[in-house]
């Protein structure tokens, strides 16, 4: 599994380092090997901000799963949309091409031969592969604060985390401190590794993020791909709330909060497509562009409406019938949803959309992608505090969100106990639909969830979080290739 880093760098790699020897001039789509990477490191001090672009880069790009023709496999938000479907909230409109109804149907989540296990496994194994790359140039090193060398380990050890993060919740059905589940691997030297425990996963992702944000102090990055100590406080703040360690969350999100300098998305901005990474709510996503190369094989592709693609051409994804059904009509998001065709299905036209708004219109993607905004951090912080104990703390933070949402919120201040936290959880799954964070909510909270009456396969149908459908598999390649696991 470790043995090549999948390098999406191009022109990236070769004008960072400007140099003409025979490895510097792969195509992007090759690969380089652990030992070209050894050999070149010691000259190049360079390529670890082009190590650290390609794996940025394979947060979007198709094929980073390791697939040269699924059309569901296009980085993070492929798996944003497993988790949406997953949670219940998201539901699959048709079953005319096929893509996501193997999970949709929870079938291949049980099959540990179909690949839409393999998909996420090698995705995030490429991006610890990607981090460790750079982490291993820097492990004897003595880094100085502030210094560039400093800030490229700093986002290695955040994206090894990110990665380990995602891992850990998808394979695993909750926090189990002695259950195994993953192999970890901290150096790209390591042969193949028997699973680790949870705590053991876990301990690694908080070490990571902890050193990341106090090595991300100062850090201006270019453009939102990269992690600074915002997104690294996110990234902990959602460790820690899946751990169960509520005040740690709590004080972490409220340190992105205050660290970020921005408010949540405004009434407007929620039905303004969420197609923009400039707008200051978005502190992390990605700029697409027409370089990007991307066009039907997208997210935007298989969620709107207004991209030439799949929820366009009959496989929509729409929302969880009741879930809609529980936005008050007097708030701005119930609006995000249109029965576009009059056939009783909810599309998101007016939550995700390209600018021009033609019916299938957009070719070629230019829409942005978002990985994380602000307001996630304020509903974790109010989640968390909730369950700590901290209920004004927990009130205030929820109404900092819905009072951009609705006309009057104060209501919230007649909850308490289990009805306040029953609150914050709808309403995140609300102000997140289709973000990829319902899945991450239902795993923290051991919900029990209920399929939308709209869902094509199972309508209505109540699951427990911890029920195996609901869960990936370790793929069989793995299983395969690496003695330890069987």
């Amino acid at each position: 599994m470790k043995t090549i880093v999948y390098l999406i760098l191009g022109i990236t790699l070769t004008t960072a380092v400007s140099c003409s020897d025979d490895f510097l001039e792969k195509d992007p789509s090759e690969y380089m090997s652990d030992e070209e990477i050894a050999e070149i490191s010691p000259d190049y001090p360079e390529l670890s901000e082009a190590i650290l672009r390609g794996n940025y880069e394979n947060m979007y790009v198709t094929g980073s799963g390791g697939t040269d023709l699924d059309h569901d496999d296009f980085g993070q938000k492929s798996y944003d949309i497993y988790s949406d479907m997953l949670s219940g909230d998201m539901v699959l409109g048709g079953l005319n091409y096929g893509w996501y109804s193997g999970i949709s149907e929870m079938q291949s989540t049980i099959d540990f031969t179909d690949t839409d296990n393999e998909k996420p496994w090698t995705y995030y194994y490429k991006i610890v592969n990607g981090a460790n790359a750079v982490i291993d140039r820097y492990v004897d090193s003595d880094l100085e604060a502030g210094s560039d060398e400093m800030y490229s380990y700093s986002q290695a050890r955040a994206m090894r985390a990110y990665a380990y993060f995602y891992l850990a919740n998808l394979f695993s059905t909750s926090y189990n401190a002695t259950e195994e589940i993953l192999p970890i691997y901290t150096s790209l030297s390591q042969d193949n590794q028997p699973l680790s425990t949870t705590a053991d996963v876990y301990a690694l992702i908080i070490e990571d993020l902890t050193y990341a944000v106090d090595g991300l102090d100062g850090f201006d990055r270019d453009s939102k791909s990269y992690i600074n100590q915002t997104v690294a406080q996110g990234l902990l703040a959602y460790a820690y709330a899946a751990m169960g360690e509520n005040a740690l969350a709590q004080q972490a999100s409220t340190d992105a909060i205050l660290s970020s300098g921005v408010s949540v998305v405004s009434e407007d901005e929620a039905v303004g497509g969420f197609n923009d990474v400039t707008t200051s709510a978005w502190i992390w996503g990605t700029d697409i562009t027409i370089a990007s190369d991307l066009d039907l094989v997208s997210w935007w592709g298989q969620v709107d409406l207004f991209t030439y693609s799949y929820a366009w051409a009959g496989d929509p994804k729409i929302i969880n019938e009741e879930l809609y059904e529980a936005i008050p009509d007097n708030d701005v998001r119930k609006g995000q949803f249109v029965n576009a065709y009059g056939d009783g299905q909810l599309y998101p036209i007016n939550k995700f959309y390209a600018p021009d708004r033609v019916v299938g219109g957009q070719r070629n993607i230019e829409t942005d992608y978002l990985y994380m905004r602000i307001g996630e951090m304020y509903l974790l912080n109010a989640e968390t505090a909730a369950k700590a104990g901290d209920e004004t703390t927990a009130k205030a933070s929820l109404k900092a969100l819905l009072d951009e949402r609705l006309d009057d919120t104060s209501y919230v201040d007649q909850l308490s106990g289990n009805a306040l936290l029953a609150e914050i959880i709808l309403q995140t799954r609300i102000e997140f639909w289709g973000e990829g964070k319902s899945y991450l909510l239902m795993k923290r909270n051991n919900s029990t969830i209920t399929l939308g009456s709209n869902h094509l396969t199972y309508p209505s149908q109540t699951i427990t979080s911890d029920d195996d459908r609901l869960t990936l598999d370790i793929p069989q390649t793995e299983i395969q290739n690496n003695p330890y696991i069987n």
